[in-house]
């Protein structure tokens, strides 16, 4: 029988801005169970100012004063543990839920990152008010957006021997994809590398349009629920190479490279192979499919490594 566990965020529950493999998981649970993880996102720059009436999630707010960053900046829940789970295997994470974890969230640029820095070579911050009961925003010039939450990071643990690694740059075992489809209803796929995978996740987007330009989206504090089911490597089938995704309308392939073209270049190939082992379809007929019906979309331009999405709609293989 499945079932449902809860890990709440916490200093002991959080690792600040980094993956590694030697981490210990909080929880080892079998394929099938469920998780409802809690994750904080702050910075030490993002804390509203005194005699403001926002206030500070008491889980960040522990972590701020407890905790130091290593690597990077984001605050990750993890990670988990999928009992059997062996390199080369995949692991499905189904989203099963995103619950707003507070009511405001925030926006920022800052100096020698984003897209064009040197058009905005300095510090903005935006402290943004959330309506969870109406699951909106109101940015300060009167723009009322509607959210639509999702994880920026969701990833097992890297190679071994890569040792500890900066969250900020997505790599092959997912980590910062800031892909704004991965909302409550899809499923991530992702490749195993390590005994247990090692599930992590944080990064909480209430909003992001593709890109994410300026380095943030509407970052906040959420609560994901995630089943997993592990899949066990098969002698002549392929292991899965990158992250892939899956909504209730469409196929995802994903490609990630510090230049853009390459980027392309890998979702590309990542979507012909996809098409071409889950129909009869050949290559060749693959890459005029995705020419003549498949959208790619720049994910993100501001993480170091870019990311580009090609999304297929299913009723079309």
């Amino acid at each position: 029988m499945a079932h449902h566990h809860r890990i709440a965020a916490s200093p002991d529950t959080v690792h600040w801005g980094y993956f590694d493999a030697a981490l210990k998981p909080l929880l080892t649970i079998p394929s099938g169970d469920t998780v409802t993880m809690e994750c904080v996102s702050c910075t030490p720059e993002a804390v509203p100012p005194p005699g403001s009436p926002l206030k500070m999630h008491p889980a960040a707010e522990a972590i701020l004063k407890q905790c130091q960053p290593k690597l990077g900046r984001h605050m990750l829940t993890g990670p988990v543990a999928i009992e059997g789970a062996e390199p080369g295997d995949m692991l499905e994470v189904k989203i099963e839920a995103i619950e707003l974890g507070w009511d405001w969230g925030y926006n920022n640029f800052r100096p020698l990152v984003g897209t064009i820095p040197e058009d905005f070579p300095y510090l903005r911050i935006l402290h943004i008010p959330v309506d969870r009961a109406e699951r909106t925003c109101a940015l300060p010039w009167g723009t009322r957006l509607a959210l639509r939450p999702f994880f920026g990071v969701m990833g097992v643990a890297p190679p071994a021997v890569y040792s500890a690694i900066g969250s900020k740059e997505p790599r092959e075992h997912g980590g910062n994809l800031d892909n704004k489809e991965l909302v409550a209803g899809t499923t991530l796929f992702l490749p195993v590398y390590n005994k247990g995978a090692l599930f992590s996740c944080g990064d909480g987007h209430g909003v992001q349009g593709d890109g994410e330009v300026c380095v943030t989206a509407l970052e906040m504090c959420l609560t994901g629920t995630f089943t997993f089911h592990l899949h066990k490597a098969q002698a002549g089938r392929k292991a899965l190479a990158f992250p892939r995704a899956e909504t209730p309308t469409h196929f995802i392939s994903m490609g990630l490279n510090e230049d853009l073209d390459q980027a392309m270049k890998q979702a590309l190939r990542e979507m012909i192979a996809f098409i071409a082992g889950r129909s009869n379809l050949s290559p060749a007929d693959a890459y005029q499919l995705c020419s003549l019906a498949v959208d790619f979309r720049v994910t993100q331009t501001v993480n170091g490594v870019k990311g580009v999405h090609g999304m297929l709609a299913k009723n079309l293989i």
